[in-house]
């Protein structure tokens, strides 16, 4: 092809993966999964891609390398679905960038110009994973893992990092004020701001760990107050959903997007990881907790929620979901966005209903097997019993 002909190929195939239509799956009963991933990097727009210019690029290649493009954070804003999406380029540095779509499920565009957050102390070497809340206070917040090269590394340890929570505010999603990244006592990755505030504070929900990678000491989803989001600094902190051994969430777990609030309570998405034999495996999984305490966890089904499946298991990073924005309706629908193998992003759709009566009526983790196979009983005895 020359130059003209593959532009127009590019550009045809191009318009031709952002308006496919996706369709739903029929599923379990709790969500339904649909068959397209909405955002890849090959929806990154051609003009970040590729120099447009026949003198300059006559062979009309790549100049800037889009990889990957997941774990993003979700807000309704303006009647769009809005997904601050981090953005992977082929140097491995994230970045992010704002894609918006008219229904939530399909026909998701990136913006012209990816997000320039401003560097706050040392300039972080990657940034990522947002989670986006509209506070009370009227600012829209975003939090996300500042990584930075670990200072005492030994000569020649090219890995070893340390890990922080930036925190940024913004009223329009393209103008962002970068604030002081929070101040703790460990590291934090994961760290999610409540859309309310409590007793007059901010609240958080954090995950204290002892390095980068293992969670070490650190227990599960802390829950933290603060006076001020302009300089964070976590005093005191308690666990409030906390790790277990041989579950799906043995060796780290970690808050999604911020709660949703519903008449029976805050309803929660996290992720939980244990280890198996090809590597770490994420999964997601819902819990609730009180309106009058945020802290106090009322209800959790046992087991998983969303686990990889067919293609989702392949990728980057493999056997890892990763969830850290949805979306309420006013109508009750909830638009799950979720990454499979830091690689895409898909969605899943559900009801406040419908992922309350989960939560509520789904029975909690015993611990045991034998306790596992009690609970099979007990359904099966109450089918038989109604044949």
């Amino acid at each position: 092809m020359n130059f003209e002909e593959r532009l127009e190929w590019l550009k045809e195939r191009h318009e031709a993966l952002i308006t496919r239509k996706n369709e739903p799956m029929e599923g379990n009963g709790i969500y339904c999964r649909y068959r397209y991933p909405i955002i890849t990097g090959d929806h990154a727009p051609l003009f970040w891609r590729y120099d447009l210019d026949r003198n300059t690029n006559p062979y009309l290649m790549e100049r800037f390398g889009i990889h990957a493009a997941f774990n993003s954070g979700a807000i309704k804003w303006n009647g769009r679905y809005i997904l601050v999406v981090r953005v992977e380029g082929a140097d491995r540095k994230s970045f992010f960038a704002v894609a918006e779509s008219p229904n939530g499920v399909d026909n998701f565009r990136f913006w012209d110009r990816p997000v320039s957050m401003p560097d706050y102390g040392t300039p972080a070497t990657n940034i990522y994973d947002m989670r986006l809340t509209a506070h009370e206070d009227g600012w829209i917040y975003g939090i996300f893992c500042v990584e930075r090269k670990d200072p005492s590394a030994a000569p020649g340890d090219l890995s070893s990092a340390v890990a922080s929570a930036g925190v940024a505010r913004t009223r329009d999603l393209v103008t962002w004020e970068r604030l002081p990244d929070m101040e703790s006592a460990s590291q934090q990755r994961n760290v999610v701001l409540h859309p309310e505030f409590v007793d007059g504070k901010y609240a958080l929900y954090t995950r204290p760990q002892d390095g980068f990678i293992d969670a070490g000491r650190g227990g599960g989803i802390g829950w933290a107050l603060v006076d001020d989001m302009t300089h964070v600094q976590i005093r005191d902190e308690k666990i409030i959903n906390a790790r277990h051994y041989h579950t799906i969430k043995e060796q780290k777990n970690g808050e999604g997007p911020a709660p949703i609030k519903t008449p029976r309570g805050w309803l929660h998405l996290a992720h939980g990881v244990r280890g198996c034999a090809s590597g770490l495996r994420y999964v997601l999984y819902l819990y609730v907790t009180s309106l009058e305490d945020p802290s106090k966890v009322i209800a959790e089904p046992g087991g998983f929620f969303l686990v990889p499946e067919g293609d989702e298991y392949i990728g980057d990073v493999m056997n890892v979901l990763f969830s850290n924005g949805w979306i309420a309706d006013e109508d009750g629908t909830v638009y799950i966005y979720y990454a499979s193998c830091d690689t895409r992003m898909h969605v899943a759709v559900s009801s406040v209903d419908r992922l309350l009566d989960y939560c509520f009526n789904t029975e909690p983790d015993g611990y045991t097997t034998s306790d596992s196979v009690k609970r099979l009983n007990r359904l099966i005895d109450k089918n038989m019993n109604n044949r």
